[in-house]
């Protein structure tokens, strides 16, 4: 797989992205799934133990960042992560995008409730179904698999609609939570579109996202007031920590990953399971109810991930390389 840049001649990708989910990506991701849908319950709880939201965000950064920096270097690739490679200016936009996906979801968590958060927030694999769509050549979706998107939408909407209905929230955190769904969907789109991404190692991409980050987030900290963590428990840190270790860094580390090697159309489609584990986990730990439509809505997303993961659409020709900037 190749693509050109203007002014740089061919680049090659070293990643070859498979046209279907095979068992081994089906199995990392519905775990990953399982990790982001208790994500929500922890920002809610870490805020409530006494870590403002905005801070969670900036020091979850951080320690990512941290983490990631060691593990390259201990796999003899650090270096290779500064290498001047012509992506700074992109790699500094994917760092925008992901700094308002965290300002808007994690506000907008504390005034909706996560239930709602969670089915609001997995929205976003429309956003990255429509861009690749436009953007990246051999990932356009068939009419067979935007049905499967639709039905595996319809089957969150099916699990949660009785307990949305008397639920807690409040339409100001529902449009934060829809922002920052987009905000994550166009990032996703932006690292299979840009030719100064697309031939990145995940853990470059990451690393952009992580570090580019934190001085967006901590100087929205300090204009908001949040910069204290007095109050914080110890159950405030571990819930902390969780973000940081195993979301921020092992599992999107894992998710872009994926992101290299497989269509991220079909990638996304699984995020849709994220609401179920997240009404899971709201029952389990914070007492919240589930609806009697949860079996039907697991049926419903099961159909529409095998739709969406059924035989590619024969690409299309390439664009030009002006087509295929972003």
């Amino acid at each position: 797989m190749s693509v050109t840049t203007e002014g740089r001649g061919p680049v090659r990708s070293p990643f070859a992205v498979r046209p279907r989910i095979d068992a081994r990506a089906g199995a990392i991701l519905v775990l990953c799934c399982a990790l982001w849908g208790l994500q929500q319950v922890g920002i809610k709880l870490a805020a409530q133990e006494g870590i403002p939201p905005i801070l969670q965000a900036a020091l979850r950064s951080v320690g990512a960042t941290v983490l990631l920096l060691g593990w390259a270097f201990a796999r003899g690739q650090g270096r290779a992560l500064f290498a001047r490679d012509g992506s700074f200016r992109a790699g500094l936009g994917l760092a925008g995008m992901f700094s308002a996906e965290f300002l808007l979801l994690y506000p907008g968590l504390q005034l909706t409730t996560a239930s709602r958060a969670v089915v609001i927030l997995y929205s976003a694999p429309f956003w990255v179904a429509v861009g690749v769509h436009l953007l990246v050549p051999g990932e356009r979706l068939a009419l067979r698999q935007v049905i499967g998107l639709l039905a595996a939408f319809a089957g969150v909407l099916c699990a949660v609609a009785d307990g949305l209905v008397t639920g807690g929230g409040r339409l100001s955190g529902d449009l934060l939570v829809a922002a920052a769904a987009a905000a994550w969907g166009l990032t996703t789109v932006a690292m299979k579109a840009s030719p100064r991404l697309n031939h990145l190692s995940a853990t470059k991409l990451l690393l952009y996202q992580l570090a580019g980050s934190i001085p967006v987030l901590f100087a929205f900290a300090w204009a908001s007031g949040e910069l204290h963590v007095g109050a914080a428990t110890p159950a405030a840190w571990a819930w902390l920590g969780y973000q940081t270790v195993v979301v921020a860094f092992a599992s999107y580390l894992t998710w872009f990953w994926l992101i290299t090697r497989y269509p991220a159309g079909r990638l996304s489609a699984y995020t849709f399971l994220s609401p179920l584990f997240g009404i899971l986990a709201g029952v389990a730990i914070l007492g919240e109810h589930a609806t009697p439509g949860l079996l039907l809505a697991l049926v419903f997303v099961a159909v529409g991930i095998r739709l969406v993961n059924g035989r590619a659409p024969v690409p299309a020709a390439a664009p030009s390389p002006r087509q295929r900037q972003i």
